[in-house]
């Protein structure tokens, strides 16, 4: 039960009285170089600094494979003709969620966390070389690696944040998250950047991109293994513990469903995803219109114009998101805490699909969505994250598991049917963006309950 969380986890700590970026509380030990540099970004208190450095270089390095990654995806599937199969990934990955989401949890109970993220680090890797070995000896492995990234993506982000939220207590975890999220941020950019670099001015092949890759996902291996031993040795008693626990033998998708606070969260994150990918929709085809409408019979003109769009686009997402995580969202979870961050994107997605709705204008949407992915990306992301820290560490490893894998692909699935069904009604522009705004007024009562229950549970 996410109830049965100790007490010293989420005992509340002494607030500073210090204006930002200086804290500090009585009796504190004083701060090292590395924890005065890191207090401009959040309030990283003494002995804090290396550990939670090296997670924000871990999560970095995570993001930046992974898109390295994709980019390997997308050049298999359209070079192999299974492009038909991005219609029915999702469906596809949440069937086999089904059954891995489970023998994760599994696997839980008979080993301690270290062996718990360095084996599934390690299968991963091992994955990696297979589809090297494969691909260069001529295999067609397009529509399984496009599958095999969907999973990986959502699993190994997952694993990171359990590890982060099982290492840090309530306070600690709402205090550092938001700076150790800069590198989730900095890694998604960079690497997008990288990738296209690689294979343009290197001309490196999707396999070498594997391959490099797996290096990466290597190194992430070895800086869990060094933050592990940190924050063995400097946690409280209790805490240090948690190194060699075994999980429990409750299922992840039955944690979820026995607690309140952890269904209300899955229901959130199934209807996030839905308002967002509906208005990737929206704006992928009003895009489309336009550029039929400016460059009308010339498709080569309309594909410039569609892909200079996007990457003016991508790039003002990225940057946003990446200044967002690194000088607002510690401010925010300072001055109005998780539970009133919860409601910040809805508002925001609220007023943008308002205006789309009323004055479907390209600028518009653009600014809309920008802001929109962007605070996703920063904030929204650091509030999932953060949601799990007064839960316990069954809910951490097996329910959010669960949760950021088949609940957020079955948000997919649900969106995708309301294109589906909306297309065949004629649904116009307005239509889907006053349908949007519905599902984000149920969000935000979703957000309340959220924020009710974790009331209940946290300080």
């Amino acid at each position: 039960m996410v109830d049965d969380r100790p007490e010293y986890q989420s005992r509340p700590e002494i607030r500073s009285l210090s204006s930002f970026p200086s804290f500090k509380t009585i009796g504190e030990k004083p701060k090292g170089p590395l924890e005065k540099m890191l207090s401009f970004f959040a309030d990283v208190r003494a002995g804090e600094g290396a550990s939670a450095l090296l997670l924000l270089v871990n999560v970095f390095l995570l993001l930046f494979a992974y898109y390295l990654l994709k980019t390997v995806r997308e050049a298999l599937i359209l070079t192999e003709g299974g492009a038909y199969i991005k219609a029915y990934s999702s469906a596809g990955q949440a069937a086999l969620l089904m059954l891995i989401v489970p023998l994760y949890g599994f696997i839980g109970t008979k080993v301690v966390r270290i062996k718990l993220l360095t084996g599934l680090s390690l299968f991963f890797i091992m994955n990696l070389a297979l589809f090297y070995s494969f691909g260069m000896a001529g295999y067609r492995e397009g529509v399984v690696f496009y599958i095999w990234v969907g999973i990986f993506n959502v699993f190994v982000v997952s694993q990171f944040w359990a590890f982060a939220n099982d290492i840090y207590t309530e306070a600690q975890g709402k205090r550092l998250f938001p700076m150790i999220g800069v590198g989730s941020s900095l890694g998604a950019w960079l690497g997008a950047e990288a990738a296209g670099q690689l294979v343009k001015r290197f001309e490196l092949s999707p396999y070498q991109l594997q391959l490099i890759a797996a290096g990466i996902l290597a190194v992430c291996v070895v800086l869990t293994v060094v933050v592990n031993r940190i924050q063995v040795g400097r946690s409280t008693p209790e805490m240090a513990s948690h190194a060699e626990q075994k999980l429990g033998a409750a299922d992840g998708f039955a944690l979820i469903f026995r607690s309140r606070y952890l269904t209300w969260i899955a229901v959130l994150i199934v209807l996030l995803n839905i308002v967002n990918s509906s208005g990737e929709f929206l704006l992928g085809n009003f895009v489309a219109e336009q550029a039929k409408e400016l460059h009308a019979g010339d498709v080569a003109a309309q594909k410039r114009f569609v892909g200079a769009f996007y990457g003016r686009f991508f790039g003002g997402v990225n940057l946003l998101g990446f200044l967002l995580q690194t000088f607002a969202v510690s401010r925010i979870f300072a001055s109005i805490g998780v539970r009133g961050a919860l409601f910040v994107l809805p508002i925001i997605a609220l007023v943008s699909y308002s205006v789309l709705a009323v004055a479907p204008i390209l600028v518009v949407i653009r600014v809309a969505k920008t802001l929109e992915n962007a605070t996703d990306y920063s904030l929204q992301n650091t509030i999932r994250q953060a949601l799990f820290l007064p839960t316990s560490r069954e809910a951490k490893y097996k329910a959010k598991a669960a949760i950021d894998t088949m609940f957020m692909r079955l948000g997919d699935v649900i969106q995708a049917g309301i294109v589906k069904v909306g297309s065949e009604l004629q649904l116009a522009f307005t239509g889907f963006a006053w349908l949007n705004i519905g599902f984000t007024v149920l969000w935000l009562w979703i957000a309340g309950r959220v924020a009710r229950e974790h009331r209940r549970l946290s300080f």
